[in-house]
């Protein structure tokens, strides 16, 4: 995805979104880098700082230092007043080795069968709100969009998804609490083949502290899945709260043991200084960061274009 076919609308969005993280961090940095005009070893000790308080998380946080300590090496006379654009440049480089599929936006494959993206994620993450927005975004694109209530394990989540089934207009699939989950998932597919839907998402129950009930579930519901269509789910989507820093990091290793996800969508960015997060997790768990969510709006959902975070970050 080209710079320049992100709108400037969205840049603007972004922006506001990330706001609170940039603040912080900038702010973090010019304290770092107070009374010093080239980067030595105390100005790389004081960024690791900077970096792990901002929720990078340490591991990555190591990896953006080790890069940058190359670079100085290389050309001793590095000024400070280049550390943000060598900054943006390495931790750009590091995305790009897990986001190497930046899809432009809300496109889909062309094929006959729909495209189906089962969604998991713990309760309170913004799972169901993903869910309503990428119905939206999807329908706006002019897909025909089915969505499926298998997170029988709460009445609230099949409610919700019932009021942005409602406002966006998309059929819903539900069954009565207690339900079996992927029997749901089959009844979804199953209109959604007959009625030519062009994807369908399924919401899942997150509860996490069974993690033994939580695999098997995911992957009963998969099988039955796979009934109606061979190689669905085509993506397993993982909601994290992006506000909860480190805590992502935690339900991020929990899901990718319990189940195989493929894309990572990160919500409520713009109220957190904690954007930081995006790209410890994108590093740490090799997933590609899809989507995040930088507003309540139904329009402030957006397909993560790792240029344009690290712009937004570092400028």
């Amino acid at each position: 995805m080209g710079i320049f076919s992100f709108t400037k609308n969205k840049k603007e969005n972004l922006d506001k979104g990330l706001a609170k993280t940039k603040e912080s961090v900038f702010s973090k940095l010019s304290r770092a880098v107070v009374g010093k005009s080239k980067v030595d070893d105390e100005v790389l000790d004081n960024l690791e700082e900077v970096l792990i308080t901002s929720d990078v998380g340490v591991d990555t946080t190591l990896k953006i230092i080790e890069r940058i300590e190359e670079r100085v090496s290389k050309d001793k006379y590095l000024g400070v007043s280049e550390l943000n654009v060598i900054l943006k440049e390495e931790i750009a480089a590091l995305l790009e080795e897990n986001n190497s599929t930046d899809v432009s936006d809300f496109e889909l494959p062309d094929r006959p069968e729909p495209y189906v993206i089962m969604v998991v994620g713990v309760n309170g993450v913004g799972k169901t709100t993903t869910i309503g927005k990428l119905a939206h975004k999807f329908k706006a694109a002019g897909k025909n969009v089915y969505l499926g209530a298998a997170d029988t394990f709460r009445a609230a989540a099949i409610d919700q998804l019932q009021i942005w089934a409602d406002r966006v207009d998309v059929p819903l699939v539900k069954q009565k609490m207690g339900s079996d989950p992927a029997s749901v998932a089959y009844d979804t597919l199953q209109s959604a083949k007959s009625n030519g839907a062009d994807v369908v998402i399924i919401d899942t129950a997150g509860r996490l502290h069974n993690k033994i009930n939580l695999m098997n579930e995911l992957s009963k519901i998969k099988n039955v899945m796979q009934k109606v269509y061979p190689g669905a789910p085509d993506e397993v989507l993982l909601i994290l709260d992006g506000s909860t820093g480190q805590n992502a990091f935690e339900q991020a290793k929990q899901f990718t043991k319990a189940t195989e996800v493929t894309a990572l969508a990160l919500t409520k960015l713009d109220g957190t200084a904690k954007g930081g997060v995006v790209i410890g997790i994108s590093d740490q768990f090799k997933i590609p960061v899809k989507y995040i969510g930088i507003g309540e709006g139904i329009e402030d959902l957006q397909i993560f274009n790792r240029t344009e975070f690290v712009d937004s970050l570092f400028s």
